[in-house]
């Protein structure tokens, strides 16, 4: 057994600044040193993400021959219950198209709440309070049952249009679900088994700070496993009896922006005392006297009297805050240019080198100034895939579809990278738009015409260019040929444009659009909107423009291959998971780190309390908390620009 037998639930927690991971796997080696390998295969870990999989599988797969523990995300849950019978899970656009279908009748009428462009924002926002509906285990009913009497007559028509979410519940029936609610049920259906027949194998759950309801659950339900523990990141050990009694017997919506909030919660729930119930797991901070700095300025706003009364029993701070830092930048563009120095410095001193932010602006702008240096960071949020070449390609020839053809937008086209990549003649296609747009600025033309051609190259003596501006004509003629409004004719004659374009008159194939990362993530993207069996979906085209520019700005691609292994751009997530020489806290302005809650159209503050839904506190008390995490490592740089954009 990896535990002894206790009659209360069990909780770990490690230190912040601890390397989170190899602590896990350090007690879990050291505990099954000299053991059968195959007791250490029993163990079962369940991880908050994808990422500390794959971390703790290198850990684990240090060299030494050993049978590995089963590692499994809480996203596969349904993987611990086989045979169990579980609705299949309903695809996120076939489920925006059913909501946007469902709120469009709304938006057209006299008094409608929105204007009919914000269609698909709307979709996603309904899309998303599903998501948390299905995470939190509140009914759909229960919203509709809100008493907004003493509430504005907005929220009253809010609830009105609330009840879409019914009527797409009713709609889809038991056989499918959406990816939350399946998530609910597997993760139900998984408790359930444990108690009837409880494992006796040791189950870790580890990494999560039980944020969502359903994980809160599973969490709860591992810590009362004969074998089973949760073991808590960034757990902090040196908050007082009273600040943990006071984060849940107070009203919770008031102190849930506390970094340690959750774990008191947790706490509570399993009739724990937060503060002498949670030993250490493994490890210890890199600077204990750091961390009581940091925990005392994090005090709740009710206790921050603590300041004075327990400040000066610190001590001396001196060697606490030797390895902090601190960049005050005018701009955001000097903020990411010295953090940019600060990382190449690192990297010349031979050290580990990581920027943690969740403004992905910074994060992109650092790597812009690492190029001057050929020094391309492994950016772990990626970059939008609206972004990428293959992105920005498709856009602009979204934007000139059923158009007029401006002169200025298809001359860019034609320069762009990806134009006339499927042959060999690239250069001559380079020259003839050169000319092209010589006789263009010459003539005042404003849009780009087959008479326009035709003059260019009969009066301009062009005749070199006669198979060239032949195939612009096709092109041109294509930019504006109808097609029918369904999302399957929208679709085909956008891409097919496209591939025509990337392929030149002379090429073969779609060029060069589809090659590379970004272009086979682009490509992905869109056969989620080619699929079959939505193409008959009726769809005017200014909607399948709004929903093609989402779904490109959803999607991200990474550039790992030619990435430094000493310069990483992480967001708070990816953070918890890793530890590094230097973190560089980046974007430390209010409304970035924390972040401003998202508007909610649908319910306010008061409501969200009454159906028990996540209040707007939780991200500040998350952000709290991986800044809480971030600022405990060995060295550290605080950064922050004066004048944010």
């Amino acid at each position: 057994m990896m535990f002894d037998p206790s009659k209360k639930p069990r909780l770990f927690g490690t230190p912040p600044g601890a390397d989170f991971p190899a602590e896990i796997v350090r007690r879990c080696l050291a505990f099954y040193q000299g053991r059968p390998p195959e007791d250490l295969a029993r163990v079962h870990i369940i991880v908050n993400t994808e990422r500390m999989r794959r971390r703790l599988f290198e850990l684990f797969s240090d060299g030494t021959p050993r049978l590995l523990p089963r590692i499994t995300p809480v996203t596969a849950i349904d993987r611990l219950i086989p045979g169990t019978p579980l609705p299949a899970s309903t695809h996120k656009l076939h489920r925006k198209l059913e909501l946007a279908r469902l709120i469009k009748p709304l938006l057209e009428t006299t008094d409608a709440p929105a204007p009919r462009s914000a269609l698909f924002d709307l979709a996603d926002s309904l899309a998303s309070l599903l998501d948390e509906l299905h995470g939190e285990g509140v009914a759909p009913e229960k919203l509709l049952g809100l008493e907004v009497q003493d509430e504005s007559h907005y929220w009253l028509r809010s609830l009105e249009f609330l009840r879409i979410v019914q009527r797409y519940i009713n709609q889809s029936g038991t056989d499918q679900a959406d990816p939350d609610a399946r998530l609910r049920a597997a993760t139900d259906a998984l408790i359930q088994k444990w108690q009837e027949v409880p494992p006796t194998t040791p189950i870790l759950l580890v990494g999560s700070t039980g944020s969502r309801g359903t994980t809160f659950d599973l969490m709860k339900a591992v810590a009362q496993l004969p074998q089973g523990a949760v073991v808590l990141p960034g757990y902090d050990a040196d908050l007082p009896q009273d600040v943990w009694r006071a984060l849940t017997e107070t009203d919770k919506f008031d102190l849930e922006d506390h970094p340690q909030y959750r774990f008191a919660n947790l706490a509570k729930a399993l009739n724990l005392d937060a503060k002498r119930d949670i030993p250490n797991w493994s490890g210890t901070a890199p600077d204990p006297l750091r961390n009581k700095l940091v925990s005392l300025s994090l005090r709740p706003a009710p206790v921050t009297g603590q300041w004075r009364t327990e400040g000066p029993a610190l001590g001396d701070l001196t060697g606490a805050v030797s390895e902090i830092s601190l960049i005050e930048a005018p701009q955001p563009r000097e903020e990411a240019l010295a953090i940019a120095i600060a990382i190449r410095e690192a990297i010349e001193n031979g050290e580990a080198a990581a920027l943690i932010t969740p403004d992905r602006t910074l994060g992109r702008r650092v790597a812009a100034a690492l190029s001057r240096w050929n020094i391309i960071p492994d950016d772990s949020a990626g970059r939008p895939l609206s972004l990428t070449p293959p992105g920005r390609f498709l856009r602009h020839v979204l934007s000139l579809l059923q158009g007029d053809s401006a002169s200025e937008d298809v001359i860019a086209l034609l320069k762009h990278p990806l134009t006339h990549t499927g042959g060999s003649e690239r250069g001559r296609h380079l020259l003839a738009t050169r000319e092209l747009e010589i006789f263009l600025r010459k003539t005042s033309s404003v849009t780009v015409s087959p008479d326009v051609l035709d003059a260019f190259v009969e009066v301009e003596c062009k005749p070199e260019f006669s198979d060239w501006a032949v195939w612009l004509k096709d092109v041109l003629a294509g930019l504006t040929q109808p097609f029918d409004e369904t999302l399957g004719a929208a679709i085909s004659a956008h891409i097919s444009l496209a591939e025509r374009i990337a392929q030149g008159p002379n090429g073969i194939g779609p060029g060069e659009l589809w090659e590379k990362d970004a272009g086979r993530e682009t490509l992905t993207a869109i056969e989620s909107i080619r699929d079959p069996q939505i193409a008959a979906t009726p769809m005017p085209f200014i909607d399948y423009r709004a929903l093609f520019e989402s779904t490109l700005a959803a999607g991200d691609t990474r550039i790992t291959e030619a990435s430094h292994p000493g310069a990483v751009i992480w967001g708070t997530l990816e953070a918890r998971v890793m530890g590094v020489d230097l973190a560089i806290l980046g974007g430390l302005n209010e409304g970035v780190w924390p972040s401003r809650p998202d508007p909610d159209p649908w319910l306010s503050r008061k409501m969200r309390r009454r159906a028990g839904l996540l209040s707007p506190e939780r991200e500040i008390g998350l952000s709290a908390h991986d800044y809480q995490q971030a600022i405990a490592a060995p060295r550290v740089i605080l950064s922050r620009a004066k004048r944010d954009n």
